[in-house]
């Protein structure tokens, strides 16, 4: 795949949004089995800008199974190797080009803790960041839902197909992504625009329907029979549902022999209006991560496995974006039926409503 001068040109909008310039020393992470185009792009957007760059790859390691593993965001390829996190330690700036990426990975906290800034490229066909322009306003809007979410001692997420779900909010981690990092130890992903609550552990209990339209991200395909989910005390208990989409996701997550597999990761909601619902029908598996999915303005996000507030870590993952539920804080809505409150959504998109039902 030949690089595009107009994704150099998209990449160092980004960075540059990340604050990097020439008086910095930046890393491109990446390991053996990282996409090349994504890899060269960063690099080059990079090297535009002036920073110093320098590349750090690491050996992908073997996955001794049982099942792949896929979009878990949560890369296992630094194990720990006290060379490369000395450079990422090191780095004013890090491009996170792993396979997986580092927001889930257990190295995190050591690389933030030196000040180091890290943006985590969706590992994805590069051709997707045309769609995601740059806009500066995300970042207030996050914010706004971020403090939206610390004020409330409830989140709670139903919709008309049977989803019916609480989450205390006490002691939950609260986070909320953009798509650009700009404070000494941060990191964020891009595409951006999420607001997210790692609940502590034992915070979330009720039934949560996955309907035909929502998606399972590990397995990059859309729901096309229902999923009911019983979660009591953080975990999924029962899976039950006619289809094969049932079977496959207990299935995958009974593999792992985790019981943390069917922990609750983070809950939230989508909060870019750029993004579509729809844009995973158009590519191969092999060339989207789902990222854009994750994000896009009005979905809930439900997600199994590793939640560091918790206590807990696993190679078991499921993002699950879900349309047309309402979340509301305390009792307000912020999410009404997929749409976005406007406040939350901004002036320029009142409601992206390719999430919803017609």
């Amino acid at each position: 795949m030949n690089v595009q001068w107009r994704w150099v040109q998209r990449y160092a909008q980004q960075f540059e949004a990340c604050n990097v310039n020439d008086a910095e020393t930046v890393v491109v992470l990446s390991e053996t089995t990282s996409r090349p185009a994504v890899v060269d792009t960063a690099r080059l957007a990079l090297e535009s800008l002036g920073a110093a760059v320098v590349d750090v790859v690491v050996t992908t390691p073997p996955n001794h199974g049982p099942v792949p593993i896929r979009s878990t965001g949560a890369s296992q390829a630094l194990a720990q190797n006290k060379a490369a996190l000395g450079a990422l330690r090191a780095a004013d700036f890090v491009a996170d080009c792993t396979v997986e990426g580092l927001l889930h990975a257990p190295e995190l906290g050591d690389i933030l803790s030196a000040g180091t800034r890290v943006l985590m490229v969706s590992n994805e066909h590069p051709e997707n960041v045309e769609r995601w322009p740059h806009d500066p306003a995300l970042a207030d809007r996050v914010r706004h839902g971020v403090d939206l979410l610390g004020a409330a001692s409830v989140m709670t997420v139903s919709s008309g197909t049977g989803t019916n779900l609480t989450v205390e909010l006490a002691g939950a981690a609260l986070a909320g992504s953009h798509g650009w990092c700009t404070e000494p130890g941060s990191i964020a992903h891009w595409p951006g625009g999420l607001v997210l609550a790692f609940p502590a552990s034992g915070s979330v209990n009720g039934s949560l329907v996955l309907a035909p339209g929502d998606i399972n991200l590990t397995f990059k395909q859309y729901i096309r029979d229902a999923v009911e989910l019983t979660v009591s005390n953080d975990h999924i208990t029962n899976v039950a549902g006619q289809g094969v989409d049932a079977a496959l996701f207990a299935s995958y997550l009974e593999a792992f022999d985790e019981p943390e597999a069917f922990a609750v990761s983070h809950v939230g909601w989508g909060m870019n209006t750029a993004a579509r619902w729809d844009a995973l029908a158009m590519w191969d598996k092999a060339d989207t991560n789902g990222t854009e999915q994750r994000a896009f303005a009005g979905n809930f996000l439900y997600s199994t496995g590793a939640n560091e507030v918790a206590g807990r870590f696993c190679r078991g993952h499921f993002d699950l974006p879900m349309r047309n539920c309402t979340v509301a804080l305390d009792g307000d809505n912020v999410v009404s039926n997929g749409i976005l409150r406007p406040d939350l959504a901004g002036p320029a998109q009142a409601n992206n409503q390719e999430g919803t039902t017609p």
